[in-house]
């Protein structure tokens, strides 16, 4: 299975420290993020992938190279103007001919591929989202009324919401539904799959789920140890 690993953002929830580096080189101790991200697709046996860049690309072509210390194959394609989330991967039309995976670059899981792989392949769905569970606090008070009438007061509830993770496993027909050259997030696919009747399928993850744009995840990264939080086919290893 090829991957596509999502680079090209500018990382703003992470300013300043991405006017110097682009999010998917943010160190996590002392590896880059897009660099453990590699490694543990290349212990799930992935050996070829796709790197969509822009923003300091030159940066992130410079790290990575052609992939060969990681016994790889990387590719890059490069955004003139920002495509969000899902549009760089019109540019791939001509390369992707199998059931793929797409990464943003900025996650750290404990994800198994294989699973994930499997589930996508039985459910029979063109895109298969990986959700987790997560707990959002509300930052005021939430009151409920009825003609100016309060009848409920919740200080600063919590709800638990299904998530996107930011990994998807696609066939390459969803290809044909990514727009050229013009910005196209996963919303704009979702929609336009539904409403064209195509089936879009979740597989929920219960294990480790970081975005790295988040300050806290970014943070909280910073104090694991990878290798206590996966199976050892699974783990995202600091060591080299």
């Amino acid at each position: 299975m090829k991957a596509v690993i999502q680079c090209g953002g500018k990382g703003t929830r992470l300013r300043p420290y991405t006017m110097v580096l682009p999010k998917p080189l943010m160190p996590i101790q002392s590896k880059p993020v897009l660099e453990l991200l590699i490694k543990w697709l290349r212990r799930n046996d992935i050996r070829e992938i796709y790197i969509t860049t822009g923003y300091l690309s030159h940066l992130i072509k410079s790290f990575c190279g052609d992939g060969q210390q990681w016994d790889m194959k990387i590719t890059y394609t490069n955004e003139i103007e920002p495509l969000g989330t899902i549009g760089p991967i019109a540019m791939l039309r001509d390369e992707i001919d199998a059931t793929f995976m797409v990464i943003n670059g900025d996650i750290l899981t404990d994800l198994s591929i294989g699973a994930f792989a499997n589930c996508h392949a039985e459910s029979g769905a063109m895109v298969t989202v990986a959700t987790a569970q997560r707990e959002t606090v509300m930052d005021f008070g939430v009151i409920e009324s009825v003609d100016g009438r309060v009848t409920s007061f919740k200080e600063k509830p919590s709800f638990t919401n299904q998530m996107s993770m930011g990994i998807y496993c696609m066939e390459p027909a969803v290809l044909k539904h990514i727009p050229r050259g013009i910005p196209f997030g996963f919303d704009d696919l979702a929609h336009c799959l539904l409403g064209l009747g195509e089936r879009l399928q979740t597989y929920q993850h219960d294990g480790l789920w970081l975005d790295i744009g988040r300050v806290e995840d970014f943070q909280s990264a910073q104090s694991l140890s990878w290798d206590e939080q996966a199976p050892a086919h699974e783990r995202m290893e600091f060591v080299a």
